[in-house]
């Protein structure tokens, strides 16, 4: 946000306006012991072009990375004009808009941004964003338990990101809700379904799951329904831009979709902030935690815009409440609409289909390596499995060395992939920053081929 400093005569002309003398005076209650008086330690002011270079130079310190880590994270574009937009004073200083009279400009915005979630995941109804994609997983086996009645076991993949199952464990322990894990075929990395499963409410359906393969998500669907469950599907909103949306999966489609907004205009910024998404369909909406916002006309029936169906109190009763833990992402929605609008749908399906094309052709040169090779022959998005016959840790630690940060070791998670690492690849990548990696890995590894053995931990 600018920031324009207070000249001394208009600091002079606000401390009249309210009978100050001084600035201190504005501070007078606060104790002389508590007071520390003035800073030591900040350096004297420098002109705006040494700042500048003085910054630069500390940014140049951290290095420049390429990185291929995905794993629910992903490195995407963002046209420099979504965070001019998203940090007007309008958008970032905007409160939840209770007094809709108040805050027309925000709920627009949320209603739009409603409407793309509906068109991309092909539900009904879109909420106006959850804390993160974990908490949204979470929210909505909590919503499944809630709208089945009879039971309270859900099936969870394997699949599934490990610190997704974390979170949503932690979240339903203590409500008396079970977790059933599913586990994946070792040749495709897909999920089984058991055959006889029993009473439950609901099947996460992850597409892409976390080894990046694509699910049989149509059979996954019909089998939930077949069984009297609902099937909640666990996407990347990049995909469904050349995926089938959720709303088509099998015969009536899934009947939740959640997942991780980041890909849509955030950036990775260590860690946040971010934002789930949650959308469903209509018979459902009113387990739908979180806030709704709907258009209507007035009085004079021009039409506006306005927070439906739930009260904000919905979210403070306690044990009655549908979810505790509704934190709307205001602002990161904000960028995410920005985005989604800038792109269309024609950009969105060119970052994923680049996106795709990038982790192919760096599987195909990173396998053509002697001591790598596919964990599973299966169909995938933009992140794959590497088996490698050496040390995963150590291998990513000699990239890292080069600049590279060349996956994630999955080793740990999955003991029974052997040393793996997890391989991402988005449209930021080039055709030299692939061949910069495989050249680095052969090198790496043959390089450690010829070293004398050594013992390592798996």
């Amino acid at each position: 946000m600018p920031f324009i400093p207070h000249t001394e005569e208009d600091v002079s002309a606000m401390l009249g306006a309210i009978g100050a003398a001084s600035i201190e005076d504005l501070f007078d209650e606060i104790p002389p012991t508590l007071k520390t008086g003035k800073l030591k330690g900040v350096p004297d002011g420098l002109p705006e072009m040494a700042v500048a270079r003085l910054m630069q130079e500390r940014a140049s310190a951290d290095g420049f990375w390429s990185s291929f880590i995905g794993a629910g994270v992903y490195e995407h574009h963002i046209p420099a004009a979504i965070w001019q937009i998203t940090t007007r004073g309008e958008f970032y200083s905007a409160y939840t808009p209770y007094q809709a009279e108040a805050s027309q400009g925000t709920l627009q915005l949320i209603y739009e941004y409603q409407t793309m979630m509906t068109r991309l995941t092909g539900l009904e109804v879109s909420n106006a964003s959850l804390y993160d994609g974990a908490s949204a997983l979470a929210e909505a086996v909590l919503m499944a338990v809630r709208s089945h009645k009879t039971s309270r076991r859900v099936l969870v993949p394997k699949s599934v990101h490990p610190i997704y199952r974390r979170v949503v464990d932690t979240t339903v322990k203590n409500q008396g809700i079970e977790l059933v894990e599913l586990d994946y075929d070792p040749a495709t990395g897909q999920t089984v379904l058991p055959a006889d499963p029993g009473n439950f409410a609901g099947l996460v359906i992850p597409q892409p799951n976390f080894f990046g393969v694509l699910e049989e998500v149509h059979a996954m669907t019909d089998w939930a329904h077949d069984q009297g469950a609902l099937a909640i599907a666990l996407v990347n909103p990049t995909t469904l831009a050349v995926l089938e949306a959720p709303g088509n999966w099998g015969q009536t489609g899934a009947d939740i979709a959640v997942g991780e907004g980041q890909p849509l205009g955030a950036p990775m910024a260590s860690g946040g902030p971010y934002f789930g998404f949650m959308c469903c369909r209509q018979a459902f909406v009113r387990q739908m935690p979180g806030r709704l916002v709907g258009r209507t006309v007035d009085l004079d029936g021009k039409p506006g815009f306005t927070l439906t169906l739930q009260a904000r109190e919905q979210h403070i009763r306690r044990s009655k409440a549908t979810s505790n833990i509704c934190t709307n992402q205001g602002l990161v929605v904000t960028a995410a609409t920005q985005y989604m609008a800038l792109l269309g749908p024609q950009g969105l399906a060119k970052v994923a289909s680049n996106s795709h094309a990038g982790t192919v052709a760096l599987a195909e040169k990173l396998t053509a390596i002697p001591g790598v090779t596919r964990a599973f022959a299966t169909p995938f998005f933009h992140e794959v499995v590497l088996q490698l016959n050496d040390n995963a840790r150590d291998v990513l630690r000699a990239l890292r060395a080069q600049g590279i940060l060349g996956g994630l070791d999955i080793s740990g998670w999955y003991p029974e992939l052997g040393q793996a690492i997890l391989v991402c690849v988005t449209e930021t990548k080039t055709a030299a920053d692939l061949d910069h990696y495989a050249q680095h890995m052969e090198r790496i590894l043959s390089k450690r081929r010829e070293a004398p053995p050594c013992a390592y931990k798996t």
